[in-house]
């Protein structure tokens, strides 16, 4: 994936990465304020993500007007993104440019752009016309507005609106066109904007397909993350699951989480690194939001190395859970581990994986001020001890290769 499928914006695989989003609908000077009260706390993230809301409507789904709200937005994105890149972020911005809202201005000023015939229609993406006007609309709007990450949304089912397009003797035609259409839409923007990720998301990870990930980075994996319900366990088990199973095939991935409780933040952990918090003007633990991301820069880069889980799949709250990234030309790795809910054992040793069993590493345990050496053979035939005394802890490890010692 990594080597023949993953889009390398610059030439080279995406880098990590943290950001933060503080909700829809929202403001100029909001966002502004936002980003003004996150570096107060000390905290500076990569990209700053405006997600659904920024246009002119009275709810986030009513879609198909793309100019920013005058009123909210009386100069434009440009104010926002301008001062987040004198402040050294970069900006994400949202778009769902296929979904139509009767009403909007592609309804009104170009139906025969779209397909359905009641409610939401459906941009279609296979008609020439409409393919040319949403690639130069964006790639100028990108532009324009000072955009640096493109996120597009897909809240719509579209195969009904395809199948009623087509005789019955033509069943599938308008699904091929439009699914061209899609495909090679991405593929101008990416040519225009050759330093340029695409964020894929349709309801959060309905598009994590071979043709969509050759193109773009799914930065929302699932809309199934902690921040909809703060503390709910399943969820927080949930996403452990979604790790231990898309790093099989899915080498880069984001989701979000709020800051405030290290076994949630350590179950949404990814390689784009989405933070923040229900309020950042209110009463926030600062010192803790920053060893939340601390913690994440220890091991950002493992995520790109092999992967080896190191327990059985289980969504039981009664199991452990562990997985291991080992970086081999580096002899460095990363361990995750999850004692659950209802878990009884307060230990478990973890066999490693992919070590040289002659050299000594030395191992990090990111919450203990110790950091032992130990042979690769032990790590990986004994295995690591991993302690966690209460229910519903998570640790995290950094190891190295210690070069020219033994242990």
């Amino acid at each position: 994936m990594i080597a023949h499928n993953l889009p390398q914006p610059g030439g080279r695989p995406p880098e990590p990465f943290t950001s933060t989003c503080v909700g829809v609908h929202q403001s100029e000077a909001g966002e502004i304020g936002f980003i003004n009260a996150y570096l107060k706390g000390g905290i500076q993230f990569d990209y700053w993500w405006m997600d659904a809301g920024w246009y002119a409507c009275r709810d986030w789904g009513e879609t198909g007007t793309w100019e920013p709200d005058p009123k909210r937005f009386p100069h434009g994105i440009r104010a926002v993104s301008d001062y987040a890149h004198s402040k050294g972020m970069k900006l994400i911005l949202w778009f769902e440019p296929e979904r139509v809202r009767p009403g909007t201005w592609l309804f009104t000023k170009h139906p025969e752009w779209l397909l359905g015939t009641s409610g939401d229609r459906l941009l279609n993406l296979g008609n020439p016309q409409a393919h040319k006007w949403l690639t130069e609309y964006i790639d100028r709007f990108l532009i324009a507005q000072g955009v640096d990450l493109y996120r597009q949304d897909f809240n719509i089912d579209p195969l009904g609106f395809w199948r009623s397009n087509d005789a019955p003797d033509r069943q599938g035609i308008t699904e091929i066109r439009y699914v061209e259409g899609y495909l090679s839409y991405w593929d101008e923007l990416r040519r225009r904007h050759p330093g340029m990720l695409i964020d894929s998301c349709a309801s959060g990870g309905r598009r994590n397909d071979l043709e969509t990930l050759r193109r773009a980075v799914p930065l929302l994996r699932s809309d199934f993350q902690q921040p909809q319900i703060p503390g709910a366990a399943d969820i927080l088990v949930g996403n452990q699951g979604h790790t231990y199973g898309l790093s099989f095939w899915v080498p880069y991935s984001g989701t979000g989480v709020y800051y405030d409780n290290v076994y949630a933040v350590r179950s949404h952990l990814t390689p784009e690194f989405g933070i923040g918090c229900s309020d950042p003007l209110g009463k926030i633990d600062w010192a803790a939001f920053r060893r939340r991301i601390d913690d994440w820069k220890r091991v950002a880069d493992c995520f790109y190395g092999d992967y080896y889980p190191l327990t059985p799949y289980s969504l039981s709250e009664s199991a452990w859970m562990a997985w291991q990234f080992h970086q081999p030309e580096k002899g460095e790795g990363m361990v995750q581990a999850f004692r659950r809910m209802k878990c009884p054992e307060g230990q478990m040793r973890l066999k490693l994986r992919g070590l040289k069993p002659d050299a000594a590493y030395e191992v990090d345990n990111l919450d203990r001020n110790d950091h032992p050496k130990i042979d690769g053979r032990t790590l990986m035939e004994s295995g690591l001890l991993v302690s966690l005394p209460h229910p519903q802890e998570a640790a995290l490890f950094h190891y190295r290769i210690v070069r020219g010692e033994r242990p």
